[in-house]
């Protein structure tokens, strides 16, 4: 039997997603290896957001997180995750959310990125208000274009701002080089090293200013093995708890295992050719290119069209296909498709023994 297969599935109601506790656990073992000690990660949780799999890495000796949301440190403040860091700057109510966070769980240290003077001078106003400390990180653009200033004289003259300040802890460098994920290994560290160079630079060049750094936060999912050659780094990966059809078929040289699987219904045959499962918009992330998915038994169906309520497909023989009939599928994004669910069923040995809520779904818990 497949491992995807679930006993008893006709009662099981879809879409509907489910996880694999063992799967995750072969992942969380994979990053360790790669790592080489827990100390070195702080792996993201934006993918699953779910406590459980929080409480699983801390069994492994994990013991900081990043996340992209309030809601997401709370929860993790919840886990007791002793360091916590907000991988976004904290702008608006966000930032009075933080402080309200490290008021509420002062076991916990909370910190964010920061890219620009305006964002440190309201971080500094506010600590010095509150009488709390929060914990900064520099945040370089090293190539995504996305967020972070780039390494160079403006980012020394900011990170000695932050060193120098009376009312915030300046934790170090963060680099996210998420634009990075060629399929082959070489050239993708090729790549890496390229982007990397310019931050270890700034490094090097605060160090020898009499600045320190305690701590230099870099990359992502694809480019995990590559920084993990790397000295005094700490690696980020958030993925590889879940894995995903993009990762598997981008990443080949990734010891990582598929742990998240949709189950989707045929709702309909419209015509010789076409069928339609119940896998829309608001149940799997429809922001990829066709395929969104990799459907185990329907590999030779095209998919050709997805709308809020259905994914319709064509095949040569729709006659063989009945509607009602179930399958599984595996995401071509996992990250975006776990958070429409509130919560996911838990398999293992093929039966569903659970299920676990997706407790950071939302932006806001109780802060």
């Amino acid at each position: 039997m497949e491992w995807y297969i679930i006993e008893n599935s006709e009662h099981l109601i879809t879409p509907n997603l489910a996880v694999f506790p063992e799967r995750i656990q072969h992942n969380i073992a994979s990053m360790l290896r790669i790592a080489g000690n827990p100390d070195r990660l702080r792996p993201h949780i934006k993918t699953h957001k779910i406590r459980e799999i929080v409480k699983m890495q801390q069994a492994a000796g994990i013991t900081k997180f990043k996340c992209a949301t309030i809601a997401e440190a709370e929860m993790l403040a919840n886990c007791e995750v002793a360091d916590i860091l907000l991988a976004m700057q904290a702008v608006g109510e966000n930032l009075n959310r933080l402080f309200k966070l490290a008021e509420t769980y002062p076991a916990s240290t909370f910190s964010c990125l920061v890219d620009t003077l305006h964002v440190l001078e309201k971080l500094e106003q506010k600590a010095e208000e509150t009488g709390l400390s929060i914990g900064v990180f520099l945040d370089l653009n090293t190539g995504m274009n996305r967020t972070g200033i780039l390494p160079g004289d403006e980012a020394m003259e900011l990170y000695i701002k932050m060193a120098g300040s009376d009312h915030i802890s300046c934790r170090g460098l963060h680099a996210y080089d998420g634009h990075i994920r060629d399929t082959d290994f070489n050239e993708r560290k090729k790549q890496c090293d390229v982007a990397f160079k310019p931050a270890d630079q700034l490094r090097n060049t605060l160090e020898r200013s009499g600045y320190e750094v305690p701590e230099v936060i870099v990359g992502g999912s694809p480019t995990f093995p590559v920084h993990a050659q790397r000295e005094g780094v700490v690696l980020s990966p958030g993925t590889t708890l879940l894995w995903d059809l993009r990762n598997a078929t981008d990443l080949p040289d990734m010891d990582f295992l598929p742990a998240a699987v949709l189950l989707t219904r045929v709702v309909s045959k419209p015509s010789s050719n076409r069928i339609a499962l119940d896998l829309g918009h608001k149940a799997i992330a429809p922001e990829m290119s066709f395929p969104r998915a990799h459907i185990m038994g329907l590999e030779d169906a095209k998919q050709v069209g997805h709308s809020e309520e259905h994914l319709v497909l064509e095949l040569d023989d729709a006659a063989s296909v009945e509607v009602g009939q179930l399958y599984y599928a595996i995401p071509m994004h996992i990250c975006p498709t776990v958070c429409k669910y509130p919560n996911v069923m838990v398999v293992q040995d093929h039966k569903v023994t659970g299920k676990w809520e997706v407790a950071a779904r939302d932006y806001q818990l109780s802060i």
